[in-house]
C-alpha cells in the first residue's frame, strides 16, 4: 500500500521553506485534504505553525537522535488517516551533524522514508544559473529523490519562465510554481510571543492568505500526484502499550512551557504513565495525587513577571520536590525550578527555588546544538549506564549559589561538559532529551514514580 508524502528541502537556511510549508499545507486543506506535517532535526518551533495549519500535532523526525526504525514508525504513526504528509526540511538538503556525511540531514531523513523531494531555491538575481545549482543537487547523492521545484523569491512571472525553462530544460524535473519577491511573507518572529498568538489563533489569517497565495502561484494539485510513495515497514513498535496508567505524571504546559516531542509524551503513557496537564502561567498549582513531574522548555523569561507572582504555584512545586517527587526539568523548566531569572534589563524575578541559584539572561547566544547525555552517578533517569541524546539551545547561564551536584555528562562538538542539577529525586538542567533515543529513561523514571508513591 502506498501512501503521500513530500520532503519541502532547501538549498540552504533562509531560502523559504517554512514559508512554502505553511503556505502548501494551507492550500492543501483548501482544496479538503487532511494534512500531517512533520519537521526535519529538533526544532520545536515550526511544528506549532504546522499543528496550527493542520489542526494535527506534528511531529519531529530526527534521524541523529533516533534509529531509523524510529523515524520510519513516528512518520507511519503520524500519518495515520492523512491524505498527504508534508515534511519541512532542516538548513540546506544536506546539512546535518557534520560536514564529511549525511547523517541527521533532510537528505537523509528522505532516504529513510522513501520520501520524494520537493527543492526549494531562492532564485533571487539569477537565471540560467538556478539549473546549475538544482542539477549540482540532483547528482550529489544518487538514493534521493527530487522529483520537482518551486522558484523562491522571483522577480516576475517573466523571470519564473525564464528559470523554469532552464532547470526543466537541464534538470528533467519540473518548476511547479513560485513565490514572489515582493510577495515574500514575513513569518512571525520564532519565539517570545508566537505560542500564545498560535494558540489564540492569531495568525490565522496570516495562514490563509498564505495558502491563497501559494493556490495562485503553485501547481499544488501536480504536487499531490507526486507525493505518492511507498508503505514503510516497522519491524516492532516503541509505542505498544505495557502497563497501563501504573503511575500519574504531572506535565506542566502553557504559554510559557511548551517545549515537548510528542513522541515523548506518547512514550511516557506507553510505559505506563497518565499525563496530567496544569498551567503554572495560569495560576495552577500541581495537580493532586501525582507520582511524577515533568517541567519542559519554552519561555519562561518572557513570562518572569507573571510567574513570579504564582506563589502558590511555586509553593506547590517547591514542596513537593522537597518532598522526593520524581522530577524532570529541561531548558525552560530547569530555569523555573532555580531561585531567580535576571533579564537582559537587569530585572530580577523570583521562581520556585528549588535550585540554588540564579539564571542570567544575555542577547547571545550561549549554547546550541547536540548533545550525547551520560549521567553522573545517583541519576536515577540514567541507572544502568544508559546514554540519551538531544540538544541545547539557550540564550541563558545558569550561575549557581554553591558548589551543586550536576545531572549529567554532555557531548557536543566542543568536548565533555558537566551539566544541569541533581538532588534526590530532582533532576534538572539545559538539555532537551527525546526519549526514542533512550526509552530505558522512562523505564527508569516509572519505576523511580513507583517507588516514591509506595513510599509515599
Amino acid at each position: 500500500m502506498s501512501s503521500r508524502r513530500l520532503v519541502i528541502a532547501g538549498t540552504g537556511s533562509g531560502v523559504g521553506k517554512t514559508t512554502l510549508t505553511i503556505g502548501l499545507m494551507s492550500a492543501l486543506r483548501k482544496k479538503g485534504y487532511t494534512v500531517q506535517g512533520f519537521k526535519c532535526g529538533p526544532d520545536y518551533i515550526d511544528p506549532t505553525y504546522h499543528t496550527a495549519v493542520t489542526g494535527r500535532v506534528s511531529r519531529n523526525i530526527d534521524s541523529w537522535m533516533l534509529n531509523h526504525e524510529m523515524v520510519k514508525e513516528i512518520v507511519n504513526r503520524g500519518s495515520q488517516d492523512a491524505d498527504i504528509s508534508i515534511m519541512e526540511g532542516v538548513m540546506g538538503f544536506f546539512d546535518g551533524k557534520n560536514p564529511i556525511n549525511n547523517d541527521g540531514s533532510t537528505a537523509e531523513l528522505s532516504i529513510i522514508t522513501k520520501s520524494p523531494v520537493v527543492l526549494v531555491v531562492n532564485c533571487a538575481s539569477m537565471a540560467r544559473s538556478a539549473a546549475a545549482i538544482v542539477k549540482g543537487f540532483q547528482v550529489f547523492l544518487d538514493d534521493t529523490n527530487i522529483v520537482a521545484v518551486i522558484a523562491n523569491r522571483v522577480g516576475s512571472e517573466g523571470h519564473f519562465k525564464i528559470v523554469k525553462t532552464a532547470i526543466e530544460q537541464e534538470c528533467g524535473i519540473p518548476v511547479l510554481g513560485y513565490l514572489k519577491r515582493d510577495h515574500a511573507f514575513a513569518i512571525p518572529e520564532r519565539h517570545l510571543g508566537l505560542i500564545p498568538s498560535v494558540e489564540r489563533g492569531e495568525l490565522n489569517p496570516f495562514f490563509d492568505q498564505l495558502g491563497d497565495l501559494v493556490l495562485e502561484t503553485v501547481d499544488v494539485n501536480a504536487l499531490y500526484e507526486l507525493a505518492k510513495a511507498p508503505a514503510l515497514e516497522i519491524k516492532e513498535s516503541l509505542f505498544k502499550r505495557r502497563e497501563k496508567e501504573a503511575v500519574r505524571i504531572a506535565i506542566a504546559r502553557d504559554a510559557a512551557f511548551n517545549f515537548y516531542y510528542q513522541e515523548n509524551l506518547e512514550i511516557l503513557e506507553a510505559y505506563g504513565a497518565e499525563l496530567i496537564e496544569f498551567s503554572p502561567l495560569g495560576g495552577e498549582i500541581l495537580p493532586d495525587h501525582v507520582d511524577g513531574l515533568y517541567i519542559g522548555g519554552g519561555f519562561p523569561e518572557e513570562f518572569a513577571e507573571e510567574l513570579a507572582q504564582q506563589t502558590a504555584v511555586k509553593r506547590s512545586i517547591q514542596s513537593a520536590i522537597e518532598n522526593g517527587l520524581p522530577t524532570l526539568a529541561e531548558c525552560g523548566g530547569f530555569m523555573f525550578l532555580t531561585e531567580m531569572i535576571e533579564t537582559t534589563d537587569e530585572k530580577k524575578y523570583e521562581m520556585v527555588g528549588s535550585i540554588p541559584g540564579k539564571v542570567k539572561m544575555q542577547t547571545k547566544l550561549a549554547a546550541l546544538g547536540y548533545r550525547e547525555v551520560t549521567g553522573e552517578e545517583g541519576n536515577f533517569l540514567f541507572d544502568g549506564n544508559l546514554k540519551a541524546k538531544g540538544h541545547e539551545f539557550h540564550y541563558s547561564t545558569f550561575h549557581p549559589k554553591t558548589e551543586v551536584q550536576h545531572a549529567y555528562k554532555t557531548k557536543g562538538l566542543r568536548g565533555l561538559k558537566q551539566e544541569g542539577y541533581m538532588k534526590g529525586n530532582l533532576i534538572a538542567g539545559y538539555t532537551h532529551f527525546h526519549f526514542g533515543s533512550c526509552p530505558e529513561m522512562v523505564e527508569n523514571w516509572i519505576k523511580q514514580c513507583k517507588g516514591a508513591k509506595a513510599n509515599g
